[in-house]
């Protein structure tokens, strides 16, 4: 039976300012393990709270904030309700300014301010903390891990983009800093992430001591998990919540 979830908007206050964000949870009462769930680039929408509301479902205390609050508050783009090969296209240009002015260093305060928020959040159980992300929220994910090791215990990330380039900042170079176990699912017919960044993000946690498992999924996209894109993919999507609920399930815990 899937339990009942209650979803609201709240405001999380960060270093540089207030996120919007949406928080949801089971309504039976009780203290959850928490989750910070990091957006794909289209940001805060339907589809995506449909996702948190998912994981509430299955017994978390889910928290998804608006990345991109310094240019705004979500929605920020009008968005269709689906996103075809066309509208990607004339999206995607808008989009990539705001991602770029997403640095390292600051969407890693932001994720101070997030943490935080959690660890107050009455609805929130103490304890560890879940991280997920989607396309650039996967790196996210994985930078969240590395900085805050005390309090995330498992991060994934879903068809992550650059997760592992040769850039001076990239992710990966993080890694010996991170005690959560990971869980990666690529998709093979992603140009963002490419085989050798595939290869060299495994290597990397490997050198690391990191505790990771990585699939490549076999004909999804870039995307896989969008249900509001042409890129979504309902037997990858599927099989990455099998992954992400296995991965917390095996991690989380409410503290005695």
């Amino acid at each position: 039976m899937t339990a009942v979830v209650r979803g609201r908007m709240v405001d999380v206050p960060t270093h540089d300012g207030t996120a919007d964000a949406y928080f949801v949870r089971p309504d039976d009462g009780v203290a959850h393990p928490a989750a910070l769930v990091w957006m794909d680039a289209f940001g805060l929408r339907p589809s995506l709270k449909e996702k948190a509301d998912r994981l509430a479902a299955a017994g978390y205390a889910v928290l998804v904030p608006n990345a991109f609050y310094r240019e705004g508050r979500a929605p920020l783009l009008e968005l269709p309700p689906y996103i075809g090969a066309d509208e990607r296209s004339e999206l995607v240009p808008r989009l990539i300014p705001m991602i770029q002015r997403l640095t390292p260093v600051s969407v890693m305060r932001d994720a101070e301010g997030y943490l935080a928020w959690l660890a107050t959040c009455p609805e929130a159980a103490d304890g560890p903390v879940g991280v997920t992300g989607y396309c650039m929220g996967a790196g996210l994910a994985l930078r969240t891990a590395a900085a805050y090791p005390d309090r995330v215990a498992a991060a994934a990330g879903f068809h992550g983009s650059h997760l592992a380039s040769e850039a001076p900042d990239s992710p990966h170079l993080a890694a010996e800093r991170i005690t959560a176990e990971l869980y990666f699912g690529h998709g093979d017919q992603d140009p963002t992430m490419p085989p050798e960044q595939i290869e060299r993000l495994a290597s990397a946690l490997t050198a690391a001591g990191v505790r990771h498992r990585a699939e490549v999924y076999t004909g999804a996209a870039h995307g896989y998990t969008q249900t509001d894109t042409v890129s979504y993919d309902e037997q990858a999507s599927e099989r990455h919540w099998d992954a992400l609920l296995d991965l917390f399930g095996r991690n989380l815990h409410v503290a005695s």
